[in-house]
């Protein structure tokens, strides 16, 4: 009996053995599957167009293989929260866009359309975001290409809450005050957003910085004040008259973060307050992503449930104007994937020029 027990302890500590060798193993079997990539490098090895103010190190090499840059997405360098955090972000978008469509018919329901729009622009500039932040730095045509296509989609975004908002959010005094300029405003307003981040972005160093600034803020500024308007006005409303409409803290919380992340895209803190200790955590950028995520998620939830419960008010106000802001949805985002491919071959060529 006890040679017998003795057996089967000793068959035991064997698996448990072989077990342990197998799991040894799994690091070299990742390692062969995701080759060791190039270590990320300083500032000062990169070309000037990739260098952000107070980031000292954490840079990925440039002219690398597209593999590498895709590779790069479990790599530890200055830009993975910045990929990670709007990838995810752009994942649970879908799964809200999933979920939604399982009671309401984008399709057949012309006041859907807006909602639908809305769900699809946050997940272009989820999307787009991602791509950029992943992808600029193979080289300097790539680095503004994916950035352009990242301010097609926050101009995309830009449209589709301005149409969601003065779709489901609007009261009918700000209706009658807007109805004759509001969605044409905010389209044209929505691709000069564009413009000016991609000119701004083209020529950044040959512009002051309070230049470069003001083309990539004051048109974005500019359209958030028209496009938030409808909210700002129920906010107000309903506090002026001590209304209870629990969405109303949900608008209320959504311009909150927007402004907060605001904050953290115009001004480079606490990186520069601590040059180098934020390269990899902590960046006000990140921050900016983090928030602005929030800001977008928390505004859905209160765009969809005004949808539910406002559909009264929003039918008598708009009738059947829904096929045409989509149609001014779909021609906006036209204007700016074409303003974005114009500048970008402005681009080539002046690369082109430099190298020759």
């Amino acid at each position: 009996l006890l040679v017998a027990m003795a057996t089967v302890v000793m068959e035991q500590i064997g698996r448990l053995f072989i077990n342990a060798q197998q799991l040894r193993q799994i690091p070299q079997l990742l390692e062969s599957a995701f080759p060791t990539l190039p270590c990320t490098v300083k500032i000062s090895d990169v070309p000037r167009v990739f260098r952000e103010r107070h980031i000292l190190t954490g840079y990925r090499q440039t002219d690398q293989s597209w593999r590498y840059y895709f590779l790069t997405l479990f790599q530890r360098h200055n830009e993975t929260l910045n990929v990670w955090t709007h990838l995810l972000a752009a994942l649970i978008i879908l799964v809200k866009c999933q979920e939604i469509s399982e009671t309401v018919d984008f399709l057949r329901d012309p006041h859907a359309q807006p909602l639908f729009i809305v769900l699809l622009a946050a997940f272009t500039y989820l999307s787009f975001s991602a791509l950029a932040h992943l992808l600029s730095s193979k080289s300097e045509l790539s680095y503004y290409t994916f950035y352009f296509l990242d301010y097609v989609g926050v101009s995309v975004y830009q449209y589709g809450s301005a149409l969601a908002h003065y779709y489901y959010a609007i009261e009918k005094e700000w209706h009658s005050s807007v109805q004759g300029f509001f969605l044409h405003t905010a389209a044209f307003l929505a691709w000069l957003t564009c413009f000016g981040c991609c000119y701004g972005k083209y020529a950044r160093h040959d512009l002051p910085k309070f230049a470069h600034k003001l083309l990539q803020v004051v048109p974005s500024a500019l359209a958030y004040c028209l496009d938030i308007s409808p909210v700002v006005h129920r906010i107000y409303s309903c506090y002026w008259e001590g209304c209870s409409d629990p969405i109303v803290s949900y608008h209320v919380y959504h311009v909150i973060f927007f402004l907060i992340s605001a904050y953290f895209f115009c001004c480079p803190h606490p990186e520069s307050l601590l040059p180098g200790k934020c390269d990899f955590f902590g960046q006000g950028h990140q921050i900016f992503h983090v928030l602005v995520v929030v800001c977008t998620l928390i505004q859905i939830e209160a765009l969809r449930t005004d949808f539910t419960e406002r559909r009264p008010l929003y039918e008598r106000l708009h009738g059947d104007i829904a096929h045409d802001a989509v149609a001014l949805f779909i021609f906006t985002t036209c204007c700016c994937a074409l303003t974005a491919f114009y500048v970008r071959n402005r681009v080539r060529a002046s690369l082109y020029e430099k190298k020759e």
